[in-house]
């Protein structure tokens, strides 16, 4: 994860609706939240004055970095923000924790007289659904407007198997339903009020709020304002509900939505995912070298490139253009998918709104990064060749880095620390557990940890495994100066490996000064680039010893041969591994000596010198 200045970005935050993505220092969601203005929303969470709950204050503490995603409307946002907290179910979040979601608007189709009804579940059974809707109350308000709009039923009677059984309800007597169920209204009859209804949600509402806009305002004359707002909030119902969902169609498609900004030789492809209709996410690909290059070609290679790894291949692809070798790529998307798939681009209507809304984002994501990304190929690519050019290393691309950790020789590990590109690659990471040395010897460690990273290396090359070990470095680098860089280059020669080792120098903080080259001391300037990433692969070697060491204490692994000895509990050993460095002083230490330890008793001072004098434990 390149560095993330806070500062910087609350800055460039834009001043519009959207979706904020909180991350960890693990790249894990924390929390997914909406915005109108995305500038005011995010910026509140980093000021000092700003009051919430312990939870969300425990949360601001982990925050590390954050993105967005720009929307046309609050609403919109609404609804992205539930699709995607249903996606990474992030920590902190609790809206959906139900599991429920917003809910939908449903015509009951599949009955011979349908009904208008609040349902939280699409399911395909042959109902319309609208929706899903960020209100409840909306939808409800709007179900009991349409009901007495339309002479809709709101009973739960089976019609018609119960046709004449029983007698109307209260409804029929307030003049708000027709009474289907005693037969005096036709299925016919009924159909068309239904289909007012589903024009009212489809969007036809003009009519019908002029209507009630009228009406408003006879009662306001007549100053009866209670009626009158409740006009007023029918009409505000039925305006939330038909406002158009931009970010789901009603078709239910699978479809992604690509688009692209350029910028001096970058360019940024932004995608967006859409599943059953709904919108689950966004991603974006930094593409280089692209100064003289086409929209067409570099949506070719786009595509092959992102379509070759990925396991889903929808059925419809929305660009901005039309791609080079369209149709040679068209039939590798179908062969691939099993179906049909269509590279489209759409020129009017809601396609083209996502698409250009894909657009902007990819734009803003480019002017964002853009100074981030130039410090980002100085914090690594730079450095790296600044770092070749120090050893004569041109071509350096991937660096091995080793450490040994103990504590006074017991339970002895390495570590193996990879750097590719001037970037840690976490993948090819390797702990070694050392088998065969006993005590503070760090440079038999070592050759150890060595000799079975390269023996495996040989062999996985052989085998032709592609494996962390079967890349063979560009450079090595020795945390223990001189003593390991000669220990690591007698173990390249016993395999005939031509690899350059390099050490690193150390002040008397045990910081890199320098580093040690074909025994030449190379010096660096403390404020370089290429100083900085050497400091950075040091401690992230150093760390990585250190967290598996602690690791094995901490599961309970660790077993030296202190544990065999009679009386000797861990406050024992724990006292012998403080006042001595190494296990073979301790062989050689007398009763008395060993006696005056404070945690130690004459009798286990005995134990310790029996269990060292048997024969079978002097090795």
């Amino acid at each position: 994860m390149q560095e993330f200045d806070l500062e910087e970005e609350l800055k460039k935050l834009p001043e519009k609706p959207g979706v904020y993505i909180m991350h960890d220092s693990s790249d894990h969601i924390l929390y997914v939240g909406k915005a109108v203005i995305l500038k005011n929303r995010v910026r509140q969470y980093f000021q000092k004055s700003y009051h919430t709950t312990e939870k969300i204050r425990r949360m601001i503490e982990q925050i590390q970095w954050f993105e967005y995603i720009v929307t046309d409307s609050e609403l919109e946002a609404l609804v992205l923000e539930c699709n995607l907290i249903k996606e990474y179910n992030p920590k902190y979040n609790t809206l959906l924790k139900d599991g429920k979601g917003y809910p939908f608007l449903r015509v009951t189709l599949h009955e011979d007289f349908p009904r208008f009804v609040f349902a939280r579940k699409m399911k395909n059974n042959g109902d319309k659904y609208y929706g899903p809707f960020t209100s409840s109350t909306a939808i409800r308000d709007s179900i009991d407007l349409i009901n007495r709009l339309f002479y809709i039923r709101s009973c739960h009677r089976k019609l018609p198997e119960e046709i004449g059984k029983g007698r109307p309800c209260l409804y029929y007597e307030m003049g708000r339903c027709k009474a289907p169920c005693m037969g005096y209204q036709t299925k016919e009859e009924y159909g068309k009020y239904v289909k007012q209804g589903m024009d009212l949600l489809n969007g036809d509402t003009g009519k019908i709020i002029r209507r009630l806009q009228e009406q408003m305002e006879r009662y306001s004359q007549e100053l009866a304002f209670e009626e009158a707002g409740k006009i007023r909030d029918q009409i505000q119902s039925i305006e939330h509900v038909t406002q158009r969902q931009n970010m789901l169609r009603e078709d239910r498609d699978d479809l992604d939505i690509i688009a692209m900004a350029h910028q001096e030789g970058e360019t940024v492809v932004q995608v967006f995912f859409l599943r059953n209709g709904k919108m689950i996410g966004r991603e974006h690909y930094y593409i280089t070298g692209t100064e003289e290059e086409t929209e067409e070609h570099i949506l070719g290679e786009f595509l092959k490139q992102m379509y070759a790894g990925t396991p889903y291949i929808p059925r419809e692809l929305l660009t901005e253009v039309v791609p080079e070798d369209e149709e040679a790529i068209t039939r590798w998307l179908r062969e691939k998918r099993g179906h049909r798939v269509t590279i489209r681009q759409p020129q009017r209507g809601q396609k083209v709104r996502l698409l250009n809304l894909a657009k902007e984002n990819a734009r803003m994501v480019l002017e964002r990064d853009a100074q981030k990304m130039k410090l980002e190929y100085e914090k690594t690519v730079g450095a790296l060749k600044d770092i070749g050019r120090l050893l004569n290393l041109p071509d350096l691309n991937r660096i091995e880095s080793y450490d040994i950790s103990n504590i006074n020789g017991f339970e002895t590990v390495g570590s193996m620390v990879v750097y590719e590109e001037g970037r840690p690659k976490k993948n090819d990471y390797r702990k070694f557990r050392i088998r065969s040395v006993t005590g503070p010897d760090d440079y038999h460690a070592m050759e150890e940890m060595l000799r079975r990273r390269f023996s495996h290396g040989i062999l996985d090359e052989k085998e032709k495994k592609k494996t962390s070990f079967s890349s063979m470095p560009d450079v090595l680098f020795m945390d223990g100066g001189k003593g390991q860089m000669h220990m690591a280059q007698k173990v390249l020669k016993e395999w005939n490996l031509d690899i350059p080792v390099c050490g690193m120098v150390k002040d008397d903080r045990h910081r890199t000064r320098a580093l040690l080259f074909e025994d030449q001391e190379i010096p660096m300037d403390p404020h370089s680039r290429a100083f900085r990433l050497v400091t950075r692969i040091q401690d992230e070697t150093h760390r990585f010893a250190i967290e598996y060491h602690r690791q094995i204490r901490k599961k309970g692994q660790v077993h030296s041969v202190l544990d065999d000895i009679p009386s000797i509990g861990p406050a024992r050993r724990r006292a012998l591994m403080r006042y001595y460095s190494s296990l073979e002083d301790i062989k050689e230490a007398t009763v008395e000596e060993l006696s005056e330890i404070p945690e130690m008793t004459r009798r286990s001072a005995e134990e310790v010198v029996r269990f060292f004098q048997e024969p079978s434990q002097s090795s």
